[in-house]
């Protein structure tokens, strides 16, 4: 797997901005582990990961009209970085407001 089929996206939400500033949050691939996470993690973003963990959520029962369906289980990756390293998705620079 390459580093951009491992990594979906960020998930920037109330709960996980509320982490420590040394740990991000990843939608991964359901079927990557830590050490591919962990590489694919250092080398998109040239930072040191500390620990990754990882949880698969389970996915809604929906229904859609009388039928009733399923949405597909996805991975979640909760990365700690090194202390001093940081990922930033908003293309703040340090110092700005």
């Amino acid at each position: 797997m390459s580093t951009f089929n491992i990594l979906h996206r960020p998930l920037v939400t109330e709960k996980t901005a509320s982490l420590d500033e040394s740990k991000v949050v990843f939608r991964v691939d359901l079927n990557a582990n830590k050490h591919q996470i962990r590489d694919a993690i250092e080398a998109a973003f040239d930072v040191k990961v500390v620990k990754v963990n990882t949880s698969v959520v389970a996915g809604k029962a929906k229904r859609w009209g009388r039928n009733m369906g399923k949405r597909s289980n996805w991975k979640k990756a909760v990365i700690t970085l090194r202390e001093g390293d940081e990922i930033n998705f908003y293309g703040e620079e340090e110092g700005e407001l």
